[in-house]
């Protein structure tokens, strides 16, 4: 699934080409996408609207239109936004939504397994309600301290893999960046969360946006279907410490890192440097 990073990749290399566009036209042919709404509803709201800015919300985009309209869309497991130039009539598959720009370039969001959504909010008191009932902190800004991190993980009993991936508490850290960050921070991903003693938050905090920013750095991590808008792969892939490198030596200490199972997800560590907690 896109992460923050991947999608922050995408919300970069689109931006420049979208905004200040105006949107000419706007179909759905899999009306599953935007369900239970209507594709026509979408259209209606849409189109004739310019692109104000293609935003970004945890792994959601945040596409605002004049007038306080937002297009709000999530790629789930594999969706993409591929940015076709004026002319292009090349056929994409999977093609789910085509948003067509007054400069003859076209948006699609193609999706292999149909996980991906899309919604219209009017106004931006309700895409600020929306988000605050899904997400927590952006880890990418000034709101995310140790201080906050350690409020967050107080008291609670949930394996500290299972707390990153909770979007209601910290927004845009999933599978890969999760694993890639309890390495650098050497935690077990099984060790309880509300057990963090003070130094071991600083480093989590330290290391969830150190990893963050090494996936955009890297434009995001090309595993299966992940493509920037121009198609192109992203580079994370070939920098990740620990994540799928099950079998192979660990970069710190070269014991063999290890995969199992933590909050129902792959999860890969290194044994020595990341030491498994009692009982768990």
């Amino acid at each position: 699934m896109p992460e923050l990073p991947e999608v922050e990749t995408i919300r970069r290399k689109l931006a420049p080409h979208v905004e200040g566009r105006r949107i000419d036209s706007f179909e759905v042919p899999d009306a599953r996408w935007c369900a239970p709404a209507a594709p026509q509803e979408l259209a209606d709201a849409l189109v004739g609207r310019r692109v104000v800015e293609v935003g970004r919300r945890g792994k959601y985009f945040d596409v605002e239109l004049a007038g306080e309209v937002h297009l709000v869309m999530h790629l789930r497991m594999t969706g993409n936004l591929l940015l076709i130039p004026p002319g292009d009539g090349e056929e994409r598959p999977y093609a789910r939504v085509r948003i067509g720009l007054d400069d003859g370039a076209t948006v699609l969001f193609t999706d292999p397994r149909r996980f991906g959504t899309g919604l219209v909010l009017l106004g931006d008191a309700a895409r600020d309600e929306y988000f605050a009932a899904r997400l927590g902190v952006e880890p990418l800004s000034p709101d995310f301290t140790p201080a906050l991190l350690r409020e967050l993980a107080r008291g609670r009993r949930s394996p500290v893999k299972a707390f990153l991936l909770s979007q209601e508490r910290i927004a845009g850290v999933g599978n890969i960046y999760a694993d890639e960050a309890l390495f650098r921070a050497r935690i077990h991903p099984l060790r309880p969360v509300g057990t963090l003693r003070t130094a071991q938050i600083e480093a989590l905090h330290r290391a969830v946006i150190e990893s963050l920013e090494a996936g955009i750095d890297a434009r995001g991590a090309s595993i299966d279907d992940f493509r920037h808008p121009d198609g192109a792969r992203g580079s994370f892939q070939d920098r990740f410490l620990v994540h799928r490198r099950e079998g192979e030596p660990c970069p710190n200490c070269a014991t063999t890192i290890v995969k199992l199972r933590a909050a129902g997800r792959g999860t890969y560590v290194c044994p020595r440097c990341q030491r498994r907690p009692r009982g768990a």
